[in-house]
């Protein structure tokens, strides 16, 4: 998964919301159609301001599930269609997703998780990876997972996220959070020449000078949705062996190894370094797909001798913790720290939840979660 190749042309300081915002614009997106919710509403209005600028469409539908149903119209006419939304409202789109799935329809959809169940709270939150990674709508389904944790990777990971729906048909997901949406940092913008989409073949334009052709998630005939499962799959497959993608910080000689993703993967490096400096060898393991997951990955760093335990850190009550646990098949003692109400842990936290680890005595045992 590489970076759009264009030069840097300016450092701006922005929210991450609004960095996810300009990388779309940037990756050419022709349509935004959303509805305001905390914490996203700036990305929401950052798109009301500068898609009309720009000569293109920008609608604030009259709910969430009207607007996942625009994103499918736009896409199946081939332009390049996004939406975003907040936790509960992403809820409400996942019937419109899971339709985008089964008729292979490209779209890029951003999450900025806030606390639930339900309408919890507006405070960041990890909560929704099982929504994103295991379906979410109905069906045998995937999308892609992109996991940013920093405004720059916001903007980044749009831009990326264009490339790879076009690529294999698929929706994908930025799954942030609160924090990473809301907080303001130095921005790197890439020149204003958007990747151009490949050709659609398949979209619907109109059937003048060529036969008709239809775009169906329904289908009746004996064995044919049997199929056309199979030919998703097939796709998935492909996706899984070309686009995982994870970041090691400190894992060559590391005997604790924390695994986090996002905002808690963020706050977990400047923990590897304290604990470093107090003699102990940690290391962290970040994936940055959650779908596909680096499951092969976390299974090599396991399996390494001098890897005592594992520490999974996330902002729920441990989602993430059952694809590591999958990964790792019992090859070393996996702990949870776990933040589920809308808390962001500092490194002190996250700290001695390793320090704690390291005084446990570990016979291979794996470890319950402990939230």
């Amino acid at each position: 998964m590489k970076k759009p190749e264009a030069a840097f042309f300016s450092r701006v300081l922005m929210m991450g919301n609004e960095a996810a915002a300009e990388g779309a614009i940037r990756a050419g997106c022709q349509c935004y159609f959303g509805y305001p919710i905390t914490p996203q509403n700036e990305l929401t209005a950052y798109m009301a301001k500068h898609m009309p600028e720009r000569g293109r469409v920008f609608i604030q539908a009259e709910s969430e599930v009207a607007a996942i149903s625009m994103v499918f119209g736009a896409s199946v006419a081939g332009a390049r269609a996004m939406t975003s939304s907040s936790s509960p409202g992403i809820s409400l789109k996942q019937e419109g997703i899971s339709y985008m799935a089964g008729c292979q329809l490209p779209a890029v959809i951003i999450n900025v998780q806030r606390g639930g169940p339900g309408l919890g709270s507006i405070d960041p939150s990890q909560g929704d990876y099982f929504q994103a990674t295991k379906g979410g709508g109905h069906g045998d389904y995937h999308i892609i997972v992109l996991a940013p944790a920093s405004a720059q990777e916001m903007h980044d990971m749009t831009m990326q996220a264009f490339i790879l729906a076009d690529q294999y048909r698929i929706p994908v997901m930025i799954l942030a959070d609160g924090r990473v949406g809301q907080m303001m940092e130095p921005v790197r913008l890439y020149e204003d020449s958007p990747p151009p989409a490949p050709p659609k073949p398949w979209a619907l334009t109109g059937a003048k000078g060529r036969p008709p052709q239809y775009i169906r998630s329904l289908f009746m005939e004996e064995r044919a949705l049997e199929k056309h499962n199979y030919e998703l799959q097939a796709c998935y497959r492909q996706i899984t062996a070309t686009e995982i993608k994870a970041e090691e910080t400190e894992t060559g000689d590391c005997e604790w190894l924390i695994a986090a993703w996002g905002t808690c993967a963020r706050i977990s490096k400047g923990v590897v370094q304290k604990a470093r400096a107090q003699g102990i060898k940690a290391g962290l393991v970040r994936p940055i797909t959650l779908w596909p997951f680096p499951h092969e990955r976390l299974a090599r760093l396991a399996r390494r001798s001098q890897v005592k335990a594992l520490l999974v850190v996330e902002m729920n009550c441990g989602q993430m913790l059952e694809d590591v646990r999958l990964a790792v098949n019992g090859a070393a003692p996996v702990r949870f720290s776990g933040y589920p109400g809308g808390r962001v842990p500092t490194e002190t936290d996250v700290l001695n939840a390793l320090i704690e680890l390291t005084k446990t005595n570990h016979h291979g045992k794996v470890e319950q979660p402990a939230v």
